[in-house]
């Protein structure tokens, strides 16, 4: 059982150096980006722990195979823990009231020949090379090579200035590519807009081709921008003006002719051929009468409203002209393969492209790469903008991709995930050593090939509301989930960006897809432009696991991740727990973020979830039902020191998420006997929160965590203030 067999340091180690580079762990996950994905190594050994007889630690490393258990997620977004369940053999039924997690989740369990796939991406990618490759080529400045293949193409936004009437350029900066990945710091000048490098980040000195001062800062700063040409002061974004113009003012290119003797990257002032190719895509486009572009309008939300305000309407405007061209041509060429997986297969790609084909991709100057549209959990709406090559580039000597958000970059990650279905493995470490451990026998699939005949497995996705499903009574071994965070991802708005382009290519075909957007009202985040507030959140979470509740079999657990920088958010967690007639019999932290991510680099937010084990029946430990955030604090301090013994280093945002499990948990115990569900939502909410004030909260908690690091006395895990009499026999265990 996870109670007793799960291993937080082995699995918190396995964890943290997945979500580091997830992809080398789970190449699944790059079928298509999903939101906030969780570790497949936490899933795995949640499942494990439940299932196996073997320990942890042993049976991780091996084939497992319990194809008579059936397993069940109620939120699958991304669906780690449905593959993760089929991998080891068992039925799995998911659910997900978002389209588009629906279809990312059916073709990462969907079986895929791999040959069929190759040749049409190779059909692909050589007509659309054909068609527009030239687009994507610029003249070396070293060596004169016409071919030189351009990595990105970088895009200042511009405004008209109200007095004058002339285009400015919103520079937020003068610095485009710091000497942390190249030889010198490269800078734009601000009057004749040519590059120059300077070894001096803070004092580059003069422009080598007018001799002007170069600058760091630029015009734009706090949605103000001062006229170049005049001076007056421009207030920006301007709506009046439509969706925002932008002037190419740099490129980098890979020249492949002259690459082993130059240093560094490179990179060139755009030339009258690179302007000309610009216009010609244009051109192109403008002749071109498209079929798959979208022109449906963006509606207000959360997160679209931050589109609105730069004037963006519809989602077209999100793109340039080379940009659709290529995408338009592409779907002409998918929409006439006639085997049906593969042109599902080759429609996601196109999908999952997206997100480095737009014009809201920035650039990173310090790691010299672009980021695409979701490097954050939004639409962030900068002022230089990144375009990536459509195609992608080869290196020919290390065969391997330069550059990324390209075709070539998302077929390759996509076959690599398709191949891990086939032949996964798992990533050990001999000290430092890393070892790839081949797990035989284990498959990712609808169905497995065998020597003669087909074994297929029953797997069963859904794009419905999991509180409205037909799940028969105790028919569910588990169910291992990972439910939205109330506000923080705002998934429909999001995915909304790649659905209106899937729909448009393949929607005919996909009964999911018969809706004009994802946005559903039912969809369980909290969203201020459609009304859905904490007590709305609560009722759904509710409903969803009195649901589950009622499917599971006697004593089976409900285990669910879950993290929030704020208390009032796991108040319906709380309140869905008790409806639902669990008792939540563990609480266990494990990391689930990377913090070097950019949507959390630098604030307070944890990369701590807390797993929540509930049972509708069972024991809970004596031990971990102290009876004052005295107690709490020496269960947090213990949870800390596992957490370390797996490398972690936690930090008090992750500590703080570790101490709201333990008092959430506290509270459903205590409140358990007296629950009315009947009650109404804001007083079930209250009845939570009135608890847990008398019981103490984090305050308490910090401050005899900070008086027990002050008295540098060592303070043994799980001290409750009882004797070893009172934790052993009879009174080790109190059942529910």
């Amino acid at each position: 059982m996870i109670e007793k067999d799960f291993d937080i340091p082995f699995i918190a180690d396995l964890a943290l150096r997945e979500k580091q580079i997830q992809q080398n762990y789970r190449p699944i996950i790059a079928v298509h980006k999903w939101f906030a994905r969780r570790p497949g190594t936490l899933f795995r050994g949640l499942l494990l722990s439940e299932f196996s007889e073997k320990p942890l630690r042993e049976a991780f490393y091996q084939s497992n195979d319990f194809s008579k258990k059936k397993i069940a997620d109620p939120f699958m977004g991304g669906g780690t823990p449905l593959l993760e369940a089929n991998r080891i053999g068992c039925d799995v039924v998911g659910f997900d009231i978002n389209p588009m997690s629906y279809w990312i989740v059916k073709q990462e369990i969907e079986q895929l020949d791999l040959t069929s796939y190759d040749k049409a991406t190779a059909f692909l990618r050589s007509e659309v090379e054909k068609d527009i490759g030239r687009l994507y080529r610029t003249k070396c400045t070293i060596c004169g090579n016409e071919n030189a293949h351009v990595k990105y193409f970088m895009w200042v936004k511009t405004t008209v200035c109200h007095r004058c009437g002339k285009c400015i350029d919103l520079f937020p900066g003068y610095l485009l590519a710091s000497d942390a990945r190249h030889p010198k710091n490269v800078f734009v000048c601000s009057r004749c807009g040519q590059l120059t490098e300077a070894e001096d980040r803070e004092h580059p000195g003069k422009c080598k081709h007018c001799g002007f001062t170069l600058s760091t800062n630029g015009p734009a700063n706090r949605s103000r921008c001062k006229c170049s040409h005049c001076q007056a002061e421009n207030i920006f974004p301007n709506v009046k003006q439509g969706p925002p113009k932008h002037r190419l003012f740099a490129i980098e290119y890979h020249c492949q002719s002259c690459k082993s003797s130059h240093e560094g990257r490179f990179f060139k002032y755009p030339d009258d051929q690179d302007l000309s190719r610009v216009a010609e895509s244009k051109e192109r486009w403008q002749t071109l009468h498209p079929s798959f572009v979208p022109d449906d309008e963006i509606p207000s939300g959360d997160e679209t409203n931050r589109l609105h305000r730069w004037g963006y309407t519809r989602y077209f405007e999100l793109f340039n002209e080379r940009q659709l061209l290529g995408l338009e041509l592409s779907a002409r060429i998918i929409s006439n393969i006639s085997n049906n997986r593969v042109r599902n297969a080759l429609a996601t790609n196109l999908s999952d492209l997206l997100r480095y084909q737009n014009m809201l991709c920035r650039y990173d100057t310090m790691a010299l790469k672009s980021l695409d549209i979701f490097s954050i959990h939004g639409f962030p709406v900068g002022l230089i903008q990144c375009e990536s090559n459509f195609l992608g580039i080869m290196d020919c000597d290390k065969n391997v991709c330069i550059g990324s958000g390209g075709w070539k970059n998302i077929v390759e990650k996509f076959r690599k995930a398709k191949a891990y279905c086939d032949a996964p493995f798992e990533v050990r470490y001999n000290n430092s050593r890393k070892e790839i451990v081949p797990i035989r026998d284990e498959r990712i699939g609808d169905y497995l090939n065998a020597e003669n005949h087909v074994q297929h497995r029953n797997v069963e996705i859904h794009c419905i509301d999991s509180a409205a499903s037909k799940l028969p009574d105790s028919s569910l071994d588990a169910v291992f989930t990972d439910p939205p965070y109330f506000r923080n991802v705002q998934y429909a708005e999001l995915m909304d960006f790649c659905y209106v382009w899937l729909r448009r290519l393949i929607g005919k075909e996909v009964d999911a897809f018969s809706n004009i957007s994802t946005r559903n009202r039912r969809e369980l985040t909290g969203n201020m432009d459609m009304g859905r507030d904490l007590e709305y959140f609560t009722e759904g979470l509710s409903s969803v696991f009195q649901k589950m509740a009622k499917a599971l079999k006697r004593g089976a657990p409900l285990s669910f991740t879950y993290h929030h920088n704020t208390f009032e958010a796991y108040l319906p967690v709380a309140v869905a727990i008790l409806d639902a007639g669990f008792v939540c019999s563990v609480t266990l932290p494990c990391p689930a973020e990377m913090s070097a991510s950019i949507h959390i680099n630098g604030t307070e937010s944890s990369i701590i979830d807390t797993i929540f084990v509930c049972r509708t029946t069972g024991t809970v430990l004596r031990k971990t039902l102290p009876s004052s955030t005295e107690g709490v604090a020496s269960l947090v301090r213990n949870d800390l020191a596992e957490l370390r013994k797996g490398n972690v280093k936690p930090s008090l945002g992750d500590t703080r998420c570790i101490a709201y499990g333990h008092l959430f948990r506290l509270a459903i115990w205590h409140l358990r006997s007296v629950w009315d569900k009947t009650a109404d939502t804001s007083k079930k909410i209250s009845t939570v929160s009135h608890w847990l004030s008398g019981f103490g909260g984090w305050a308490e908690i910090e401050k005899h965590l900070n008086e027990q690091s002050c008295s540098n006395q060592y303070d043994p895990a799980f001290v409750v203030r009882e004797t070893n009499e009172n934790c052993t026999g009879d009174y080790a265990n109190i059942s529910f």
